[in-house]
């Protein structure tokens, strides 16, 4: 029996349940636990919608004979394999702007809780203690703030630490010093290890890539003043785990915080030992009105596809282009 849509994460919003007003949804939250039944549900189904715990692999695309559309709930692509889907004439679409700000917000919640030691000072005083010396911060004002990849996440982070009296540093290989995310923010181009050594605080904020994959290792680390706090919200492979996990305990660096691990979900390790660590998981785009704008967006591309129109924020093509791949 043919599905117009299969959802294989945990997607639920007033959006889907408006598409099923005029489309079959098949929802199953924990199908991307499994190959298996993925292959075989992607068979008979139209559209195929994701978060970013689904691997949309070429074996899947070649199982998924009528698939139309995938729409990503969200902004990062490398669980899809788009060059696959794009052989095969099937449009990619995804939620670019949508959660910016509130992965923006969580950069700056993670940046004050670092400088004020707030989740160990939660812990001491739940405990019974009341150690106010253990627990001297630092201000963010008049610190430089480095951003590692200025984009729609970059720039707002920069706006609003500007914002909080931080000065701007920046390095994206992609922008040059008179593009607008430069001049409105203020930000200082500069090359990447040259921001390591002048930052107070760095913020990764670079898409997964051959080139940004562990693009923070050790050395890196080593340049970073010691006084210097890293966070990672972007993509848990850029950074490798364990030369950052030395780095701590070498005191090359006074902390980290962690939105994106590796794996996920991670094992038990090191990190979670650290009193200078803070981790959450995965949630740099999980506010209530993120989510609704991530899934109503992806929802209405998702629609307009099935329906012979043209998606909006597409990644490849806006219409499918399967039929026009079998008579070429």
């Amino acid at each position: 029996m043919m599905t117009d849509i299969l959802v294989a994460e945990n997607i639920n919003a007033p959006a889907l349940e408006e598409l099923k007003a005029g489309f079959t949804v098949l929802v199953d939250p924990n199908l991307w636990k499994s190959t298996e039944k993925l292959l075989a549900q992607v068979e008979n189904c139209r559209a195929l919608m994701v978060r970013n715990q689904t691997r949309v692999s070429a074996e899947v695309l070649a199982a998924a004979k009528h698939l139309e559309v995938i729409g990503r709930a969200g902004t990062g692509l490398d669980n899809i394999d788009v060059p696959a889907a794009s052989a095969a004439g099937v449009v990619v679409v995804n939620t670019p702007d949508q959660n910016s700000m509130s992965a923006a917000e969580l950069t700056l919640a993670m940046m004050l809780a670092l400088a004020r030691k707030l989740p160990a000072a939660d812990r001491n005083v739940r405990g019974g203690g009341w150690d106010r010396q253990s627990f001297i911060g630092t201000e963010l004002y008049g610190k430089t703030m480095g951003i590692v990849g200025l984009g729609r996440i970059g720039v707002l982070v920069a706006l609003r630490a500007r914002a909080m009296g931080m000065q701007i540093i920046a390095h994206d290989a992609y922008i040059s010093p008179d593009s607008v995310a430069v001049t409105e923010t203020h930000a200082r181009l500069m090359e990447l290890d040259d921001l390591l050594g002048e930052s107070d605080f760095v913020s990764c904020h670079v898409p997964l890539t051959a080139q940004t994959a562990h693009l923070f290792n050790y050395d890196r680390f080593k340049k970073m003043k010691p006084t210097a706090f890293f966070l990672n919200l972007a993509r848990g492979e850029v950074v490798a785990e364990q030369d950052l996990i030395r780095a701590l305990e070498e005191k090359r660096i006074a902390g980290a915080a962690l939105d994106v691990r590796e794996q996920e979900p991670p094992a038990a390790g090191k990190l979670s030992e650290l009193e200078n660590v803070i981790l959450t998981p995965h949630i740099a785009a999980f506010t209530r009105e993120a989510q609704d704008r991530v899934v109503r967006s992806v929802c209405r591309d998702v629609g307009l596809v099935l329906s012979g129109r043209a998606a909006g924020n597409f990644v490849n093509f806006s219409r499918p282009r399967r039929h026009e791949n079998r008579n070429s």
